[in-house]
């Protein structure tokens, strides 16, 4: 995984460069979450990888059905496509968003919990953790019933872990050693 971030990085730093403000940054927001969802759909996966397509008809078909239309966005899908990378657009658009959150004092979070949280739950949760971090929060929550319990709160390079089973997996480990 870090391996592909790695080469994802350059691509997501020379879009973000190629944007200015608030409303282009959203535009590639959009372009690449759109990318994304065409390279990982089940009948395009194959395609990215099959040699009986050229990186020309390969960046077209992808273009075209992402809605990339502008000269700007099509060059992007080329470039990507001619070194045979369009398979990495998730961490692409994954590392744009850092780079965008970054750029306007935000800080993405994710909290998977083993239950669904309330409005009120994700509300206290963010302004709790806008004054641990000093940073906007942009909270996304996802349920994970694998955890048994609690939480597992994830804020750029920091890791919060109560779930049950964090905690099970830690006594365990204690126990062991």
């Amino acid at each position: 995984m870090a391996e592909r971030t790695t080469l994802a990085r350059p691509y997501a730093r020379a879009v973000f460069e190629l944007t200015g403000d608030g409303a282009a940054r959203q535009r590639w927001s959009d372009r690449l979450a759109a990318l994304m969802q065409v390279v990982t759909h089940p009948e395009v996966e194959p395609l990215l990888t099959s040699p009986r397509l050229s990186a020309e008809e390969l960046a077209g078909v992808v273009a075209e059905v992402a809605g990339v239309e502008d000269d700007q966005g099509k060059n992007f899908v080329r470039v990507v496509a001619d070194a045979r990378r369009l398979q990495l657009m998730p961490e692409i658009a994954a590392v744009y968003e850092q780079l965008r959150a970054e750029a306007e004092g935000a800080l993405d979070v994710e909290v998977a919990s083993a239950q669904p949280l309330s409005e009120a739950q994700q509300e206290q949760l963010a302004i709790a953790l806008q004054r641990r971090m000093g940073r906007e929060i942009r909270l996304h929550a996802r349920v994970d019933e694998s955890l048994i319990g609690g939480a597992i709160i994830r804020a750029g390079d920091t890791t919060i872990d109560g779930s049950v089973q964090g905690k099970l997996a830690r006594l365990s480990s204690a126990l062991v050693h």
